[in-house]
């Protein structure tokens, strides 16, 4: 195989800010919200955060890529489907997947009209995230934008559940589960968000209908998707599923439920900071740990505690020598 994971998502430049509940009230947004919006809008927002000087951080990016990003530092070998503008973002953008040792598939293009993709981040006390989107052009992802056969040639293909958002987005990922089949790729699809799970729920059952082989989401996701109303009656719905499903807690760890057989893993006591990236950091953590032969309990004890990292971190990402450092305890893992 030429890569282990091959991520299809949108490729954003997170500008992210920490605020109080009453600045997210005097906007018109709630905690844990995630909106898409123009860059008119994104920017009105942005014009009255400069004017409180916030403490805040800019970063590239974007739902598969925070996931591909840890995978690749522990020693993962990943490509990136995403478009990027060749404007100052997508260089930046470019830029940092390059250092971060990620392969990037994705036409860039001059198109004053679509600029690289934004997402602006607030972040309160309670270390809950805000998101206000503006896709620009990475919703207009094609088959044409990058080579078919990365994907075939993948230990793992992982969709952003984002990708649902756009028919152009949403049509490329079919186009390359129909190329998937009768391959030995396995599928990895994260949930990405409760309010985009009801919205396009038929967009996922397409996605569904090729036979994913795991699910990624939180506790609100699944229930969303199960339609359920406790976080019980999701995992005893996931059971009758034919994939097997990650659920994140929180503070609570995490649920794998593979048929009958269900393993919770504990997490770890921190003190939350900052929980934008957590699900990512867990995504890409389980997946690297899974190609690597450790088995579900473990996957997921180093998942928590990788994604409990980046909740004690502001902002999405780790410095590169704490992905090695957690690299390290993976491999203690194994040893003990």
């Amino acid at each position: 195989m030429k890569f282990d994971i091959s991520a299809i998502g949108n490729a954003l430049v997170d500008t992210q800010f920490m605020v109080e509940n009453t600045f997210l009230d005097s906007v018109n947004l709630a905690p844990d919200q995630m909106m898409l919006v123009t860059y008119e809008e994104q920017k009105e927002i942005l014009n009255k955060l400069e004017s409180l000087n916030l403490e805040s951080t800019i970063d590239c990016g974007g739902s598969a890529t925070n996931s591909l990003v840890a995978a690749s530092y522990y020693g993962s070998k990943c490509n990136h489907i995403c478009k990027i503008n060749n404007d100052e973002d997508g260089k930046r953008y470019f830029q940092s997947l390059e250092a971060a040792g990620v392969n990037h598939a994705g036409m860039s293009t001059n198109n004053i009209d679509k600029q690289t993709g934004k997402c602006l981040i607030l972040v309160n006390p309670q270390a809950q995230r805000t998101m206000c989107s503006a896709l620009g052009i990475s919703e207009y992802l094609d088959i044409h934008d990058f080579d078919m056969t990365d994907a075939i040639n993948s230990k793992i293909f992982f969709i952003e559940g984002y990708m649902v958002t756009s028919e152009s987005n949403f049509n490329t990922v079919i186009h390359v589960l129909e190329s998937l089949k009768d391959t030995k790729t396995q599928t990895f699809l994260s949930l990405s968000d409760q309010s985009i799970v009801n919205i396009f729920r038929d967009r996922f059952s397409s996605i569904m209908s090729y036979n994913i082989d795991f699910v990624f989401g939180n506790h609100d996701e699944a229930m969303t998707f199960t339609q359920t109303s406790s976080l019980e009656a999701a995992v005893e719905a996931m059971k009758n599923q034919n994939f097997i499903s990650i659920i994140t807690c929180g503070a609570e760890g995490s649920i794998l439920i593979n048929g009958e057989d269900v393993i919770r893993s504990s997490a770890q006591q921190i003190k939350p900071v900052d929980t934008n990236g957590a699900g990512d950091m867990f995504a890409g953590s389980f997946m690297h740990a899974f190609l690597n032969d450790y088995n579900f309990g473990d996957c997921l004890a180093f998942a928590n505690l990788a994604a409990s990292k980046i909740v004690e971190t502001f902002g999405p990402r780790l410095q590169q020598h704490e992905y090695k450092d957690l690299a390290t305890q993976l491999k203690n893992i194994k040893n003990s």
